[in-house]
């Protein structure tokens, strides 16, 4: 008989939906949500009406996270799902597990080598599971690179070369919201590029030594829309006649989902979910450009752009045997836009994702890629959350990911921002010792 656990969830944002979602739906065998915690009562009393209207789900315990301890002691679940505000995310681990629950978080684990090292310690001290939820590992696409890399089809892998473009309507949301601010989110070298950083990690079946490399506020904030003429007055896009047409506008009020979770929720705690990008008080980067050193000798040279007219990456991995090369160009982050935005957003072209192996001294061979169309990440979403929720079968590419994998992925990015601040090299295990995985 399947063993049905109890979940709680901290955190009910928008991404919180797809482990809620999942349990009162495919997963509901397996496992049974019994509360929610948040800073934001609505966003609670919202997700139970919309489940009770979806499912016929009867209304859960609603705690605060002023009552975040009182909710483990009341409602005892054996998990807990983590999925608030990042620099937060260590505070609930470690209660959590320092309580008895294992645990689920979010990317990235944490924002910081303190915070990073608590939550090591209290795993080793009380023993209890934490899963870093690394959807990209799932996605088909990125499934067959590992699978290919693992093969030996290029040799032993030399150096790497990373680039990701975020385009203007995804990139310029990071700016929007509460991940603009380095202290909440440790910038997108810790919140995005995690997620790059382990897919890395995991191909190349190694981990970052020493990181080097530069950062910079390029497009958005103040003084780069002043010198572009772009700057606009107002703090915020909801409620001024000029932001219809502004082309890096939000209008919250088009989907019902954010309108609940944010312009009905302001009246709690002042949060605003559509600030002007080009605002005084960003300090977070929006180009980097990285050189990081493996422990298997590897380097990569990883540039990440959030102002880009296209949305994807370019990837070529350097072997003895080799070249691996790859290219996919996203299009399925969307927000709800003006119909001015949708004119100046809109793609005609998707290009097709292609990978090529280009053997030494043979023609080079497109290979064969796996669709999918189910779920999210390029079909991501749904595998990993049947590792979450059901357990990870006998899997020879190794997609689970515990907290040394967490641990280790935020580190790169960790190591570049005290890069960005010093001009010097950064090594990894100065700032963080990462235990070896058993």
């Amino acid at each position: 008989m399947t063993e049905v656990k109890r979940y709680a969830i901290v955190g009910l944002g928008h991404r919180s939906l797809m482990y809620t979602d999942a349990l009162n739906n495919e997963f509901k065998d397996y496992g049974k949500l019994v509360a929610f915690c948040d800073t934001n009562q609505s966003r609670m009393d919202y997700y139970n009406r919309y489940f009770q209207d979806l499912y016929q789900a009867p209304p859960l315990p609603t705690y605060l996270a002023t009552d975040f301890d009182r909710m483990l002691a009341e409602q005892r679940p054996d998990r807990l799902i983590v999925t608030s505000i990042d620099r937060t995310h260590h505070e609930y681990i470690v209660r959590a597990m320092e309580a008895g629950c294992d645990v689920i978080t979010e990317k990235p684990m944490t924002v910081d080598a303190e915070k990073a090292r608590a939550i090591l310690e209290t795993q080793k001290k009380t023993g209890r599971q934490l899963i870093v939820t690394f959807n990209y590992r799932y996605a088909p696409l990125n499934s067959k690179i590992k699978e290919l890399l693992q093969s030996g089809a290029i040799g032993d892998i030399i150096s790497v070369h990373f680039e990701w473009l975020l385009d203007t309507s995804h990139g310029a949301d990071y700016f929007r919201r509460w991940h603009r601010n380095k202290e909440n989110s440790g910038g997108l070298m810790v919140h995005k590029a995690t997620h790059h950083f382990d897919l890395v990690n995991w191909w190349l079946s190694s981990r970052p030594e020493t990181v080097f490399g530069f950062g910079k506020l390029a497009f958005y904030g103040r003084q780069n829309g002043l010198a572009r003429g772009e700057v606009t007055s107002y703090p915020r896009y909801r409620g001024y006649e000029e932001a219809k047409t502004d082309p890096y506008g939000l209008d919250l009020s088009q989907d019902e989902r954010l309108t609940s979770l944010y312009l009905e929720a302001e009246h709690e705690d002042n949060y605003f979910r559509d600030k002007n990008v080009f605002a005084e008080d960003i300090d977070i980067e929006d180009d980097m450009a990285l050189v990081i050193r493996y422990d298997s000798g590897a380097t990569m040279t990883y540039h990440l752009t959030a102002y880009s007219p296209w949305e994807g990456y370019r990837i070529a991995f350097n072997g003895s045997k080799g070249r691996l090369e790859i290219l996919l160009e996203e299009n399925s982050y969307r927000l709800p836009r003006t119909s001015y935005n949708i004119e100046a957003t809109a793609k005609d072209v998707t290009l097709p994702p292609r990978i090529v192996l280009r053997p030494l001294w043979e023609k080079p061979v497109e290979i064969d890629l796996p669709t999918s169309t189910e779920g999210g990440h390029g079909g991501g979403d749904i595998r990993l959350l049947r590792d979450v929720f059901v357990g990870a079968d006998n899997d020879p590419l190794g997609r689970a990911a515990g907290h040394l994998d967490g641990a280790t992925s935020i580190m790169t990015g960790i190591a570049a921002n005290r890069a960005f601040k010093t001009g010097e090299p950064v090594r990894v295990s100065d700032l963080l010792d990462i235990p070896a995985k058993v």
